[in-house]
């Protein structure tokens, strides 16, 4: 047995990103604790909390709002990794890649969402 979401591999790609994300999160200053730590570690969370949220008893329309909103989501964590760079809490190279892996994972997500729904 197993919910439809885990069946989705932008589910798992947005349970990678967020374990991720909150690994890179507790290296930030103790003073962002509240401010961009919190607000990087929510957006990430948000990914998968809207993908499986919107993928049970929904209807397409319903899911395709919740895509949205994980969408948007992962768009505030590309703008948090950008906060994180240039406040030389992340190196350039941990930048690259992960603005790599959302810019292909947002590319998935838009796919699904077009295309499967």
């Amino acid at each position: 047995m197993s919910f439809k979401f885990e069946k989705l591999e932008i589910w798992k790609k947005a349970m990678e990103l967020g374990e991720d994300v909150d690994s890179i999160a507790e290296t930030f200053p103790k003073k962002e604790i509240f401010n961009l730590t919190s607000q990087i570690r929510r957006a990430a969370d948000s990914v998968a909390l809207n993908i499986s949220e919107g993928s049970i008893l929904q209807s397409d329309p319903e899911q395709k709002k919740f895509l949205g909103y994980s969408i948007r989501s992962l768009a505030e964590v590309v703008t948090c990794l950008y906060k994180a760079k240039n406040r030389n809490y992340v190196d350039s190279d941990y930048f690259k890649i992960k603005y790599d892996f959302c810019y292909h994972f947002m590319n998935m997500l838009i796919a699904y969402r077009r295309n499967f729904l």
